[in-house]
């Protein structure tokens, strides 16, 4: 009944639009009553997203199961990585409803919320992982921050693809930065150009001017 529910929702969103339909229309093509729509979905905004309470929920059991994560940058990571998971076992309904949210308000506002949930069950890990001072508090924020920062430029981005390619590679990028930037322990490397190693060897006793002169020229500048 909760999948009809969805279903007869998505199809009259796609329809008539989000503002026009009504939930006595949804219920009314799903073949339910109101109380069983109230039963499952609190409101018309909670039948757009109705993965993300069970994704929650599994996100908060993955931390819960490894409290004492030797890099738990990397553990908020793989939590991370199970919203990608369940926006890519249904790749159309996920790029029908991103679309569907970039056209209402009032939805973008919603997603902001659910984005919010996901990001604090992450700090609270992170706070509950440190024993040191208040100042590891500011970094389980903005380690986490930067975690749903990352995952969610890499979703947003194979989204507005239609779903196309690889989502999970988009995603071990983009969170590869953060395990590189606050991890205990490497992430996917990036793309970085390689450094160049000049060794100048200049008289005794030159003015700086020359030492300058020889190092540009050494990397070819006039």
């Amino acid at each position: 009944m909760r999948d009809a529910l969805v279903g007869a929702a998505f199809q009259l969103f796609l329809e008539r639009g989000y503002e026009e339909t009504t939930v006595d229309d949804i219920v009314a093509l799903a073949g339910v009553g109101r109380r069983s729509f109230f039963r499952y979905f609190p409101s018309k905004e909670d039948v757009v997203f109705p993965d993300h309470e069970r994704c929650l929920a599994d996100m908060t059991a993955f931390l819960s199961e490894e409290a004492g994560a030797d890099d738990p940058v990397r553990r908020v990571c793989d939590a991370a990585r199970l919203v990608l998971r369940m926006y890519a076992e249904n790749p159309t309904f996920s790029v029908q409803r991103y679309r569907l949210t970039r056209k209402v308000p009032g939805l973008r506002a919603y997603e902001l919320s659910v984005v919010w949930r996901y990001e604090r069950a992450l700090a609270e890990y992170l706070r509950g992982s440190s024993t040191g001072p208040r100042a590891d508090t500011l970094r389980a924020d903005v380690v986490a921050a930067a975690v749903v920062a990352a995952h969610n430029n890499a979703l947003r981005s194979w989204l507005r693809s239609d779903g196309k390619g690889d989502a999970a590679k988009a995603v071990d990028h983009a969170l590869g930065y953060v395990q590189n930037a606050f991890g205990s322990s490497p992430g996917e490397p990036t793309a970085e150009e390689p450094e160049d190693v000049v060794v100048v060897v200049s008289r005794r006793g030159a003015p700086l001017w020359r030492v300058v002169q020889e190092i540009e020229s050494a990397f070819g500048r006039e």
